[in-house]
């Protein structure tokens, strides 16, 4: 089975005095469904970087915290995240951006963020790739804009961008938790096996 870097979030706890990288157990398992390992790295990036050896085939950028520059308070995030995503940009290994994960794709890539209203755990309907369903929803930022090399595959009547296919590099984003799912969603599974070129186990 194909191994992936998964990446985490960042909880706080001033109580404490302690910044704890987290990682909700439903990625591993929803992963394993995928016939993917998950390797979760430390927000720290040379760390990070040393465990992004040649055994990796790809990279999973997971939801949770605000960009630093829409706010954040999980700058060392950001830091591990963009360096991750130049080691796979140069080795050409697939990406894809999970919520957070897919905004930061878009934000460095150029596009605007926008604060949004009703996509805060909440259900709501979508055509993804023009077939109908329902996806769940964890975000108060959102791109109305993905540039002319991203192709959009789902937007919410609002017209928040819900999900992407880049049509120049191997790398995509959809804006619902598929590890949240219970079952967990056979199209997430085919559409996660197609990206990473991965079988189910």
């Amino acid at each position: 089975m194909k191994k992936v870097i998964v990446t985490q979030r960042v909880d706080v706890f001033p109580d404490r005095g302690e910044r704890r990288d987290a990682l909700d157990q439903r990625w591993p398992a929803f992963l394993f469904r995928c016939g993917l390992i998950a390797v979760p790295v430390p927000n720290h990036p040379e760390h990070a970087s040393r465990l992004f050896d040649d055994s990796i085939g790809g990279l999973i950028l997971t939801g949770g915290n605000d960009l630093e520059n829409y706010g954040g308070d999980a700058p060392e995030r950001d830091a591990t995240e963009r360096h991750l995503l130049d080691i796979a940009r140069k080795r050409g290994i697939p990406v894809l951006g999970v919520c957070r994960g897919m905004l930061l794709l878009l934000d460095q890539a150029g596009m605007a963020l926008s604060r949004v209203e009703g996509h805060v755990a909440t259900m709501h309907a979508l055509r993804v790739d023009g077939t109908s369903r329902k996806v769940n929803s964890y975000h108060h930022m959102a791109a109305f804009d993905a540039g002319i090399q991203m192709r959009v595959t789902a937007r919410a009547d609002d017209g928040v961008i819900e999900a992407f296919v880049d049509e120049t590099e191997p790398r995509a984003g959809i804006m619902w938790h598929p590890e949240r799912c219970a079952p967990f969603d056979s199209s997430d599974i085919l559409f996660v096996q197609r990206l990473f070129g991965a079988s189910p186990p």
